[in-house]
């Protein structure tokens, strides 16, 4: 990520533009709890999910302990991790850049000291972290209706933490790469709708992985998305272990390197595009 902000890091000193990054991420924090309906309203949605999936998956196992060596319980607890992560890795609203390439707001973010990619980057995961009150009422509802269960290892425990910060910056540098694309379109909400089906299946959020045919499954594994649901929740149940946690989180390392390099390139050919519009 550091390459979004090369430009502007070269003209000021580090802390003034983390002060600067963090006020952008502030911002968009205090923006996503001003809609308290939309909040509220997302925030019961997230509850009824969890118990209708919580629901389904124990009439899909009919009474049966195991299905493919996996347990009610772990699948169970996989369905509300993944559930809950989505809430918290996954922008509550889609990338705000189209919006302000359409009405030329562009022109004056560029004119700020913080570079663009960086103030967009930074505004993305202040939204997302307006997630996090929710999140601690959600734990223990999901707990209480049995859809919840302890890390399966002490080492899972303290993955886990890191395995959710690598999903949730693969996640924004896919949101970010996804809403510059409106630097050519001026339009990304066709984009976004089969953005969000093919993340959502792909991840792992949907079926786990482990579901998956082989084929699908081998696709899964080769592209970013799985990095945002299904790794973080793997390590947590257990489903990956020893030096298999080390291997997950090198993979989340390595796209949030590759994101970030990609992203730092289609911004170079962005920005050159950009033209006022009005605003």
């Amino acid at each position: 990520m550091s390459a979004l902000m090369a430009d502007a890091a070269a003209k000021q000193p580090v802390v003034t533009l983390l002060r600067a990054h963090l006020a952008c991420a502030r911002m968009e924090f205090r923006a996503a709890l001003t809609y308290r309906t939309a909040y509220l309203s997302s925030f019961a949605m997230m509850l009824l999910q969890i118990w209708l999936l919580t629901v389904v998956w124990k009439a899909l196992y009919d009474g049966r302990e195991e299905v493919d060596g996996l347990g009610l319980t772990t699948m169970t607890a996989y369905a509300t991790l993944t559930t809950l992560q989505y809430h918290l890795v996954s922008p509550w609203r889609s990338s705000p850049i189209d919006q302000r390439v359409r009405e030329g707001k562009v022109a004056v973010d560029l004119l700020r000291p913080v570079g663009f990619p960086g103030q967009m980057l930074a505004g993305q995961l202040g939204w997302a972290s307006a997630a996090v009150p929710v999140l601690l009422v959600a734990l223990p509802f999901a707990l209480l209706i049995g859809a919840g269960q302890a890390p399966a290892s002490t080492a899972a425990g303290f993955a886990y933490p890191v395995a959710l910060i690598g999903a949730l910056l693969v996640n924004q540098l896919l949101g970010l790469l996804l809403g510059m694309v409106s630097f050519w379109t001026l339009e990304v909400s066709g984009a976004l709708m089969a953005y969000r089906f093919v993340a959502q299946f792909f991840s792992g959020a949907l079926v786990p992985l482990w579901f998956m045919p082989g084929p699908i499954r081998a696709a899964a594994e080769w592209l970013p998305f799985q990095a945002t649901a299904y790794t973080p929740a793997a390590v947590y149940l257990g489903q990956v272990e020893g030096v298999g946690i080390a291997a997950a989180l090198g993979v989340q390392l390595a796209w949030i390197a590759a994101l970030g390099t990609l992203a730092s390139f289609v911004w170079s050919r962005a920005r050159r595009r950009v033209l006022s519009q009005g605003g």
